[in-house]
């Protein structure tokens, strides 16, 4: 039988869907929510844009963390509460700066293009599985952002793989891990959830 316990109400949907890591976090608590998340996260979007145009994910030294550090910007804006008029781009922004990103060091260093979508799709089914399930207040836990490593995290593991030239092999392994980190605890929390609705609230792993 599938053990379920509680697992606390997030403070706003909007710091859910933006699925960061423990630096981006830790980040954050260092502002302790008094920076607003939108401006960082449109000026790291910017530098990370203004990187990738150039093909820094395509160089094999350093320059490849560039983006991935440029976008942590916005990490000290991950403990605000998201309740401005425009904060909910701040999610869409992370989104589309981290796929662009791993797409761009995969098809520059020449991966398969099976195993970039393979990634890919495992991150669009996490993000997608949470939207869905805040929406039905079946909660994520609060382990699984920091065992998914997070956007920040996933980008900086991708540069580190283009910088000691291992991109197909760290492309490949991040795949496998995250579909089935991603897919069994998504497939055990749904088949615990109540189906009346009503007592469908917190569901999830505690920490």
């Amino acid at each position: 039988m599938i053990s379920v316990q509680m697992t606390p109400v997030p403070q706003s949907t909007l710091v859910a869907y933006r699925d960061d890591g423990v630096l981006s976090r830790g980040m954050g608590l260092l502002v302790a929510g008094q920076l607003p998340p939108l401006p960082p996260a449109l000026a790291g979007a910017f530098v990370t844009a203004i990187l990738l145009l150039v093909g820094v994910a395509g160089t094999e030294g350093l320059a490849v963390f560039a983006p991935a550090v440029a976008l942590l910007l916005s990490g000290p804006g991950s403990s605000h509460l998201h309740d401005g008029r425009l904060d909910w781009l701040v999610p869409p922004i992370l989104r589309l700066i981290e796929y662009v990103f791993i797409a761009s060091v995969g098809f520059a260093h020449e991966v398969p293009p099976v195993i970039v979508f393979m990634l890919l799709g495992a991150m669009a089914f996490h993000h997608y599985d949470v939207v869905y399930r805040v929406r039905q207040r079946v909660y994520p836990p609060a382990w699984l952002a920091t065992a998914g490593l997070g956007w920040d995290g996933r980008m900086l593991l991708v540069a580190l793989g283009g910088l000691v030239g291992w991109v197909t092999a760290v492309f490949v392994l991040l795949a496998l891990y995250l579909w089935c980190l991603f897919g069994w605890e998504s497939l055990t929390t749904w088949l615990a959830a109540p189906r009346s609705g009503v007592d469908a609230a917190d569901l999830g792993a505690e920490d």
